[in-house]
């Protein structure tokens, strides 16, 4: 007679899986992705090195799939900054739900430097930069999504709405480069209010009338 799983034994093991999951995703907040290992994450985990190969065949598809819950823990907080429980869209100017947006990602990547450097540059290995690519095709598609109703509100000029919120998500990303750097960053000792102001201006005149 084969073995089944009962429900208990597969709810342990998913819970054992998030567990090693989300003390990956804390060694790289603190640290970065180059200095994931499968050893500092069962220690993190307090579970032996066997039982993390257990849930991840290799280093390269646990931290994939470190990238990608990352990714989705801050669209997500992105989202609910420009949609929080009780506002609907139109409840608020485009102008403003984009510029929350703008200020949403500068901020948590200046609060949160070293991770953000891992999430938007770091070197890593090749088949996690598609997730590198999917996060930040997300960030483009909120911004997009609120183009497009900027300019049927007449809040913002004709223009296409995919290129514009794809260069201002690059433009985003490149600008954090500096204070959001590896060693030593910027985000240390710059004024983040001042770089956040001159972002949303930025952000501002690329979809302005």
């Amino acid at each position: 007679m084969s073995y089944r799983p009962t429900e208990k034994t597969e709810a342990r093991k998913k819970s054992q899986r998030t567990l090693i999951l989300n003390s990956a995703l804390k060694l790289v907040i603190e640290k970065g992705f180059l200095n994931l290992t499968i050893a500092a994450v069962a220690e993190k985990a307090k579970v032996a090195t066997g039982t993390v190969y257990k849930y991840f065949e290799s280093k390269t598809e646990l931290c994939t799939e470190v990238f990608k819950l990352g990714g989705e823990l801050e669209v997500r907080y992105v989202k609910n900054t420009v949609f929080p429980d009780g506002i609907l869209p139109g409840e608020r100017s485009c102008k403003k739900r984009l510029l929350a947006v703008i200020t949403a990602f500068a901020e948590r990547s200046l609060e949160n430097y070293r991770f953000a450097y891992a999430m938007l540059a770091e070197p890593i290995d090749p088949m996690i930069e598609v997730e590198r690519l999917n996060y930040r095709r997300s960030f483009a598609r909120i911004i997009e999504a609120l183009i497009d109703e900027g300019i049927d509100a007449g809040e913002f000029c004709q223009q296409d709405s995919k290129i514009t919120a794809s260069a201002l998500v690059g433009a985003l990303a490149e600008t954090m480069l500096g204070p959001v750097g590896a060693s030593e960053p910027d985000a240390l000792c710059c004024d983040h209010q001042a770089l956040i102001e001159n972002i949303k201006r930025f952000s501002e005149r690329a979809v302005s009338m």
